[in-house]
């Protein structure tokens, strides 16, 4: 594909559904919308308008075994491409917990990533070109099957955008070949202490797992309960980890990680037998959130990020904080690449519990910036935390992404009120933000 080919203007056929509000006669809204799994309220329409719903642009255009290539529309689902890739050795690699049902679409929107980003990366890493639709109806085509294209890298700025630039209608990935050799671990710890100082210790012992989970040990018992999946009810902590590559080296790895597990005091640390064994374990890890519901009407999942080194005083920090606002709050994230996704447990019917949860929240978020971390690892900005966007941003920052914005969608035609905080974002929406009587900053 040529970076900066360009055909005539033209219109794809999309599907529109009613918004809930009514649509104002002065403005549009056009938030793309696919599977609707996003947890930041990126597909949300702010101020109302129409929805462009890709659901069923959901064709495998193509699979290119030989060159580890497949072409794909918006509304294919992650995991539908991984089994389609399958009988040719292959899988794609970015794997949320919502793979089951969230769509590639989606994925690049808010650049998603998954329990094994720790060694493959996030969806960026894995799409070379990308077919999209400006806000006046051009059609245009960014990056190159093969990689890097000669140039900007403007795949890598559309990666990300969530819907606020272009429209994207069609996606080039690269697959990844299945390994020789998995191994899946279950380090077993007393202490929530330990298990966190244990990643610390893998990282810095140049040991690189395809991915590395942490749940605390209230979190487990009430996975243990819902999925059965072999965690140990009376431990403070697990840890989940994989290694895969050449059978060699996944032994190598694999006794190493046992070796760094026992000498921060791991209680046991077991390798799946088979893979009936390692399913059963994924299916807990990627259950969690699910099972958490049999405990309270609602939750709120965050998406702070903080560096590795970090892990054991922000596990004590948020601990804190939920108790200071009278929560339990579960912890089920990404350990080795120090994305958390601490989730507080509240009934929204409750308007008190409600605001204290945002509150609650917010301060996590906070602290993580502060931390040295950032405001999100792969659920996006959204409508949900652009209001704590000046934390890691200036003014200056914020002037140069309004006009990348505006070189694309100069009229705030797609997806309005997302990503920018409300006093920095699309004119009419500033407006409007000025006569609502409440903004949230959660």
């Amino acid at each position: 594909m040529n970076t900066t080919a360009r055909s005539k203007k033209a219109a794809p056929i999309w599907l529109f559904f009613p918004p809930p509000q009514k649509r104002s006669p002065k403005s549009s809204n056009l938030p793309p919308s696919g599977a609707g799994t996003g947890l930041s309220g990126g597909a949300l329409a702010r101020t109302g308008g129409l929805m462009i719903v890709f659901a069923r642009m959901n064709r495998i255009l193509s699979i290119d075994p030989e060159n580890q290539r497949a072409v794909v529309q918006p509304g294919v689902v992650n995991f539908d491409l991984t089994l389609a890739a399958e009988p040719h050795g292959l899988y794609f690699a970015p794997d949320p917990s919502s793979q089951k049902s969230c769509t590639i679409g989606g994925n690049v929107a808010e650049n998603a990533g998954g329990p094994h980003t720790l060694a493959y990366g996030v969806t960026t890493n894995h799409v070379t070109a990308l077919e999209l639709v400006l806000p006046d109806g051009e059609i245009v085509r960014v990056g190159s099957t093969q990689g890097d294209a000669p140039g900007y890298d403007l795949t890598g700025l559309f990666v990300g955008s969530e819907g606020t630039l272009a429209l994207v209608t069609e996606i080039t990935v690269r697959l990844s070949p299945k390994p020789e050799a998995v191994k899946t671990l279950l380090a077993i710890f007393d202490s929530v202490d330990d298990a966190a100082e244990t990643v610390v210790d893998v990282t810095a012992r140049a040991i690189i797992p395809a991915a590395c989970e942490m749940l605390d040990g209230w979190t487990l018992r009430v996975v243990e309960d819902f999925v059965h999946a072999g965690f140990p009810r009376d431990s403070a902590a697990v840890l989940l980890l994989e290694v895969e590559g050449l059978a060699e080296a996944v032994a190598g790895q694999a006794a190493a990680i046992t070796e760094a597990c026992n000498a921060h005091r791991a209680r046991k640390v077991r390798v799946a037998r088979d893979n009936a064994e390692r399913e059963l374990l994924w299916k807990g890890r990627k259950n969690a959130f699910g099972a958490l519901g049999r405990l309270a009407p609602s939750n709120y999942v965050l998406d702070g990020v903080i560096p590795r080194t970090k892990l054991p005083q922000a596990l004590r920090r948020i601990r804190e904080i939920g108790h200071r606002y009278g929560f339990d709050i579960a912890n089920i994230f990404h350990a080795g690449d120090g994305n958390l996704h601490p989730i507080v447990l509240y009934d929204p019917r409750d308007k008190g519990q409600f605001e204290r949860a945002m509150q609650a929240s917010a301060e996590i978020i906070r602290y993580c910036v502060e931390a040295g971390g950032a405001l999100t690892g792969e659920h996006g900005i959204g409508m949900e935390k652009a209001e704590l966007m000046p934390l890691l941003f200036s003014d200056a920052d914020f002037d140069l992404m309004r006009r990348v914005h505006d070189a694309f969608n100069p009229a705030c035609l797609l997806n309005p009120g997302k990503i920018f905080p409300l006093s920095k974002g699309c004119g009419e929406i500033r407006l409007r933000a000025k006569s609502s009587a409440h903004v949230s900053v959660a």
